[in-house]
């Protein structure tokens, strides 16, 4: 199925265009001077703080990056992002919890981080376990290490690293890794850059840090339209992009070719209340960054199910369907956001399951139609015609039930009223969602780690500990 362009050739053309002239005229905030004694020897000028960026230099390292990482997981499954397949991955780094029997929220736990891990483990269609809850009682020099550590042990699926903040996390992360058999080139981190343009100096380390081990850069930029970049969108992405390519640059003059994810996380301000917009624009931002990033050949990472409800609710669904579905059909390579809620403050274990099953829908409709002899079936028509008048005996009707003709559902309601009613107590898809997440978190097993492999990641997360006390 071809991608469904929300923008014009020439459109893509001129944001690419201005994004080259934001970054050559308005440059980035910068002081960082290690960093910026690389950036100024590949040609890059600095005056007031900021750093400027010669065009020709971004488009020479943007053809230098690995653009085709891959990630794998322990056991052996790999994602190879730009291979024409739609990933997905949960929401990383909710700080609430939301009780989905009792519509409840409270802060979240490290056990919380342990099943929220275990619990993505089991879905078949959240391919790549990002760590999800943030414990409150872990430091926030810590917070990272500790998330992914959880996430190793509890998952044999590919994990992406969390957002980091300090160039120091780098190594232990790839440290953490390798015990479970993960190379650096393997391994995914990311940071945030501070919009509008602003790289502080423990994010630019960091930079350099991810360059050195050959770490995959998956940088989330996070502009808020309104706010923190223009109201409007396609020039909140220009800017959006420029915050993307910029660490890019520095990454491939330290690493020429160490992997890239072209990642966005635009969101628009909400205007009455100060909060980012869950509506139709975001799944329209990401589509528009799908393009963009395309059209410099990038793997592409944007928001799926985002939503700024608190419930399992008619908004929570209708925005977060609207959100998946724009950018899958624009052709993203990843999108994140299984188990998001409040616009990513919160999270739901019934929201995982429930998004899974989403997952499979948003395949089927990537998937497209096919009218070809076999799909047209009009041998089919005519020997039922001519015989037995019915389409459920035929082989036709059981090959294509089985071959992903339809995305069948298993918590969604399919009955009659009566049935629904009388035999099923009138339970609505969230309350199997959350009857589901609760058995598998009783009966789902992951392999386990050696208990040496286990002690090895309690050594590391110790030095990191010691570090970082260091540090301070």
């Amino acid at each position: 199925m071809e991608p469904l362009k929300f923008l014009s050739d020439e459109d893509i053309q001129a944001m690419h265009e201005a994004t080259l002239r934001v970054l050559h005229e308005a440059g980035v905030f910068w002081t960082h001077k290690p960093s910026l004694e690389i950036l100024q020897g590949a040609g890059c000028s600095v005056r007031d703080n900021r750093v400027f960026f010669p065009p020709e230099l971004v488009m020479d390292s943007a053809a230098k990056a690995n653009k085709r990482p891959v990630i794998r997981g322990r056991n052996g499954q790999a994602n190879s992002l730009g291979d024409g397949n739609l990933y997905f991955h949960n929401l990383g780094g909710a700080r609430d919890v939301h009780d989905a029997r009792t519509n409840t929220r409270r802060v979240a736990t490290t056990q919380d981080s342990v099943d929220a891990v275990r619990l993505l483990d089991a879905l078949p269609n959240c391919n790549t376990v990002t760590p999800f809850f943030t414990p409150p009682d872990v430091s926030n020099e810590m917070m990272s290490l500790h998330m992914y550590r959880h996430a190793l042990s509890n998952t044999v699926k590919p994990v992406q690293g969390p957002g980091i903040q300090f160039g120091h996390e780098v190594g232990f992360a790839v440290e953490m890794a390798a015990v479970v058999g993960t190379p650096a080139n393997e391994v995914t981190l990311s940071l945030s850059p501070v919009s509008p343009l602003t790289m502080h100096d423990i994010a630019a380390e960091a930079i350099m840090e991810m360059a050195k081990y050959g770490v995959i850069h998956a940088n989330l930029p996070c502009p808020t339209g309104g706010a923190t970049s223009p109201m409007t969108i396609t020039g909140s992405i220009v800017q959006q992009s420029a915050e993307s390519l910029a660490p890019l640059v520095l990454a491939q003059l330290i690493n020429p070719g160490c992997g890239v994810v072209y990642c966005g996380r635009l969101g628009m301000l909400e205007p009455r209340t100060g909060l980012i917009w869950g509506g139709v624009e975001l799944g329209m931002s990401s589509a528009a960054t799908v393009q963009l990033g395309h059209y410099y050949g990038f793997s592409v990472n944007v928001y799926g199910f985002s939503t700024n409800a608190h419930t399992l609710d008619a908004q929570n669904a209708f925005e977060r369907g609207l959100n998946a579905a724009i950018p899958a059909l624009a052709g993203a390579d990843e999108l994140s956001g299984i188990g998001e809620m409040e616009a990513g403050v919160m999270g739901s274990f019934a929201q995982m399951v429930l998004d899974n099953e989403l997952v499979g829908s948003v395949q089927r409709l990537r998937r497209g139609l096919s009218a070809d002899a076999e799909h047209i079936a009009v041998n089919i028509i005519l020997d039922v015609m001519n015989g037995t008048r019915n389409f459920l005996g035929q082989k036709h009707t059981m090959k294509h039930l089985r071959g992903g003709e339809m995305a069948l559902t298993k918590l969604a309601e399919r009955n009659s009223w009566d049935t629904w009613d009388e035999k099923l107590g009138r339970k609505q898809m969230a309350d199997h969602a959350i009857e589901e997440a609760e058995r598998i978190l009783r009966e789902h097993q992951v392999t386990p780690l050696d208990p040496a492999q286990e002690a090895e990641l309690d050594k590391i997360l110790a030095a990191a500990e010691r570090e970082t006390v260091k540090k301070k």
